[in-house]
């Protein structure tokens, strides 16, 4: 009976988790850039149950298994390309790619099988941008800004990084003056040249691409990190991955299926608490009823 309750009490707090990624997508549906979870489930190990004694003749054999819970291993983004929406300002920017891999075709959710039986995911492309210690991170929030100094912001502060490794800079241009081309180079609409950084070289926007996004660890505000930065490496030439200027990428969450899933948590929960409530109505009466015999 004990088993039981642990089990259920387990089960609660899976679905718990399971509403909490479906209420964040929910609130996050409008978030430029945000990239839906899923939930992923998994048992604890099963227990083998024998019995002790089996008829008169008392031998002992296998019942059979028996899971003992469940639990939410991990929340998984989801890196499918969301719609992209018009704003018109010259620092919004969106990513619009399709990486391919020869030999291997994806599907919506950007899962591939290649020769060998193995899932392989499709490789992402993100905007690089810094942190305030100056370590490495991945968006695909393209709301960036232009503070005082010239350099291009993302909401929460981080600066967007050059192919050289430094942050763009763009002081003495009005943002309204600059064009972004789909490689990510910046022009000065009133003079038609490349715009110059403090290294003498073209301003271009550093796009790179994660062989492997689910290696990725979301860190908040749209923003992602690598454990090991080397296994992201800056876009080549001819992959498809453009950069749209006053365009934003809009959430790939489904609402409609994540309210769906929001439910779903939701009465799987109160199921499991009706089972503990049975449970719990059960040893009552062993304890005061029964025990009183």
């Amino acid at each position: 009976m004990m088993r039981g309750l642990y089990m259920a009490a387990a089960g609660m707090i899976a679905q718990q988790r399971k509403h909490d990624a479906a209420v964040n997508n929910i609130a996050n549906a409008n978030t430029p850039g945000y990239k839906a979870v899923t939930t992923t489930m998994r048992t604890f190990p099963e227990a083998l149950l024998h019995a002790i004694r089996t008829g008169d003749a008392g031998r002992r054999g296998p019942i059979g298994r028996l899971a003992t819970g469940v639990f939410a291993e991990e929340y998984v983004p989801l890196f499918v390309q969301g719609d992209l929406a018009s704003t018109g300002r010259a620092t919004d920017l969106a990513i619009l790619a399709d990486i391919r891999v020869d030999g291997l075709e994806f599907d919506a959710a950007g899962r591939a099988v290649n020769a060998n039986g193995e899932t392989v995911y499709q490789p992402q492309a993100f905007f690089t941008v810094a942190n305030e210690n100056g370590d490495v991170r991945f968006t695909r929030n393209g709301q960036f800004t232009v503070n005082a100094a010239g350099e291009w912001l993302t909401p929460s502060g981080m600066r967007l990084l050059g192919t050289n490794g430094q942050p763009v800079v763009t002081a003495g241009i009005d943002a309204a003056d600059i064009q972004v081309t789909a490689a990510g180079l910046l022009i000065n609409r009133r003079t038609g040249e490349p715009v110059i950084g403090g290294d003498g070289e073209p301003v271009q926007i550093l796009v790179s691409v994660v062989e492997q996004p689910y290696n990725l660890i979301r860190e908040g505000n749209g923003v992602f990190v690598l454990e090991n930065p080397a296994e992201a490496r800056a876009l080549q030439p001819g992959e498809n991955v453009r950069v749209m200027q006053g365009y934003t990428e809009r959430s790939n969450v489904d609402p409609l299926q994540a309210t769906v899933d929001m439910m779903t948590a939701l009465r799987m929960y109160e199921a499991n608490q009706q089972v503990i409530q049975t449970f719990d109505r059960t040893l009552d009466k062993t304890v005061n009823d029964i025990g009183r015999l």
